[in-house]
């Protein structure tokens, strides 16, 4: 696919058109609370999985309205002080799979969360959490579950239960809280964009493509899913358009971005037609941190650097980590 964006000047550039609401920090900060309202109840049971280099166990946590998350806790073996914690969100429709293919933070000497999406783990990896609460009549997919109002959307309670897994990874006797960082690709870097914006004491995030952010923009200029789940909604519910707009605006990357607090490394693709770049710059030029820096990639689309951002974030974080206690 050949450039379809905005001139990469001009993305350096671009600032959202959208709107942030007046209650935005209102609206989560009432959220966490109630969640909050519930015990943690974060449990770690060991997991035999035949690998002699790793530690691994099964995590089950009370995420958004005290519902049961589970999660992946993979340490280096015979782990025996507090350890650099990496708390990883995942892909759109993917859950968090086996724990064997989960190696490589570990294999670099950090804790290393995983986080299930709930209500997900059938698109590309299984998963293990449900999502209990129902919606109103949506498209297939997820993005447009509860969107007419704020309350009952879906990443109401996926951002809340990124709140909570990263209480529940630092809650481990061997993982520092001092040294969390949230990362993740696609879903995964629009999900650690709000922890960005909701968490304040991370020490470092590395949000990779991110999806879910300037939303204004992304549904009107992708026809690629899953951005084109909300035009396919409201191609149906016509009188719909403003209402939706509404609840969008609080779950928006760029305002969660306008709130980070800890250094941050994004990255994005220019032939990206499912998150497109100017959707990411949005998030970039709009992120709080002074700390803040963006790898582009020319030539590639939604798989943006793959392993060579792997490798970036392998050289850029542990400069940000704070030394150990």
């Amino acid at each position: 696919m050949a450039l379809f964006d905005l001139p990469l000047d001009d993305l350096r550039a671009y600032r959202s058109r959208s709107a942030e609401p007046a209650d935005f920090d209102a609206f989560w900060t009432a959220t966490l609370q109630e969640a909050r309202g519930h015990p943690l109840d974060a449990r770690f049971e060991p997991v035999p999985t035949g690998l002699s280099t790793v530690d691994v166990y099964d995590v089950t946590f009370a995420g958004f309205g005290g519902h049961p998350v589970k999660g992946w806790l993979v340490l280096p073996a015979a782990a025996a002080a507090p350890l650099p914690l990496v708390v990883e969100f995942l892909g759109y429709g993917g859950g968090r799979g086996l724990p064997h293919t989960h190696l490589l933070w570990a294999s670099a000497g950090f804790a290393h969360f995983v986080m299930d999406t709930r209500g997900q783990g059938s698109g590309w990896a299984t998963g293990d959490t449900p999502d209990p609460v129902g919606s109103a009549p949506a498209y297939p997919g997820f993005l447009t579950r509860g969107v007419e109002d704020p309350e009952s959307f879906y990443y109401r309670r996926v951002f809340t239960d990124a709140v909570r897994a990263i209480e529940a990874a630092r809650s481990h006797p061997l993982t520092d809280a001092a040294r969390t960082v949230a990362l993740g690709t696609s879903q995964g870097g629009g999900i650690t964009l709000a922890v960005a914006g909701l968490v304040p004491d991370l020490a470092a995030v590395a949000p990779d493509v991110p999806f879910l952010c300037d939303f204004p923009r992304a549904i009107r200029l992708t026809d690629r899913n899953p951005y084109r789940e909300v035009g396919l909604y409201l191609n149906t519910h016509r009188a719909s358009v403003e209402r939706v707009t509404r609840t969008l605006a609080y779950f928006d990357g760029v305002h969660f971005a306008a709130r980070g607090t800890a250094p941050a490394l994004f990255s994005t693709a220019l032939e990206d037609q499912t998150c497109p770049p100017s959707t990411v710059f949005a998030a970039f030029n709009s992120y709080a941190h002074d700390d803040k820096e963006i790898e582009v990639y020319d030539f590639n689309g939604h798989e943006g650097g793959g392993p060579f951002q792997e490798a970036a974030r392998l050289r850029w974080l542990p400069q940000r980590l704070p030394a150990s206690a």
